[in-house]
């Protein structure tokens, strides 16, 4: 479904993916794993177009991706869940899923989609006419993943969705991206938090100094000795 390959990318000057590498197939759940400073999120925006590429490829369905501008690439079906929420603090809850459902075959299916997401995310559905800027981080990465359903994509791209959670709600999110992926939702997530994304996804890369230098199942690279030393601490 996904193709990088070869892809070099930075910002400027700096160059931060180096020959960079991987794939997701239709209906699989792909994390990339790595320190702080790895490159996920640079990855992430060099998919979504808005870190340009300076060599190699990014492949989507059969169609070049690296060279389609940002807001076009919701439209082939791509829906990216940005780091921090990034929502629109002064617009509503329900002001925020509706612009998630802009492209026509989202607008269609909106009444629909939104009862789907206040399906998942209970929360919402009782703030749904609250500021979201005055949620809680839980809530407003909440709020985010709804915004991205709401465009109804093929592939959902996550970039670090337990950020400044607690762990109960890291759980709880996690928890709801696996269901998410059982209802037929391609997945690509990047996190930090290693061993509850390996134990949920189907295969996984580790992203090192802007390589991916290790790829396997979920479960392969949890029983992995580097892996292990590297990220678990043991």
């Amino acid at each position: 479904m996904l193709r990088v390959e070869h892809v070099n990318a930075g910002y400027g000057d700096v160059q931060v993916l180096w020959d960079v590498s991987f794939n997701v197939a239709q209906k699989e759940f792909v994390v990339l794993v790595g320190a702080n400073g790895a490159g996920k999120s640079t990855l992430m925006r060099t998919i979504s177009s808005i870190v340009p590429v300076t060599s190699g490829e990014i492949v989507f369905e059969g169609q070049r991706l690296d060279k389609v501008p940002p807001y076009k690439i919701v439209e082939h079906g791509i829906a990216h869940v940005p780091e921090a929420r990034q929502l629109f603090p002064e617009m509503s809850v329900q002001e925020n899923l509706e612009l998630g459902s802009l492209r026509p075959e989202a607008k269609a299916k909106r009444a629909e989609t939104m009862e789907w997401v206040f399906e998942l995310f209970p929360r919402l559905k009782e703030r749904r006419k609250q500021l979201a800027g005055t949620l809680s981080g839980g809530e407003q990465q909440m709020c985010a993943i709804g915004r991205g359903l709401m465009s109804l994509p093929k592939m959902i791209m996550f970039d670090e969705p337990s950020l400044g959670l607690s762990p109960l709600l890291t759980k709880e999110i996690f928890r709801l991206a696996r269901r998410v992926h059982d209802e037929g939702l391609t997945i690509l997530m990047v996190e930090q938090n290693v061993k509850q994304t390996l134990a949920i996804c189907d295969r996984a890369y580790v992203l090192e100094n802007g390589r991916i230098v290790m790829e396997g199942t979920g479960k392969e690279l949890l029983e992995n000795e580097k892996v292990k030393q590297a990220f678990l601490g043991i």
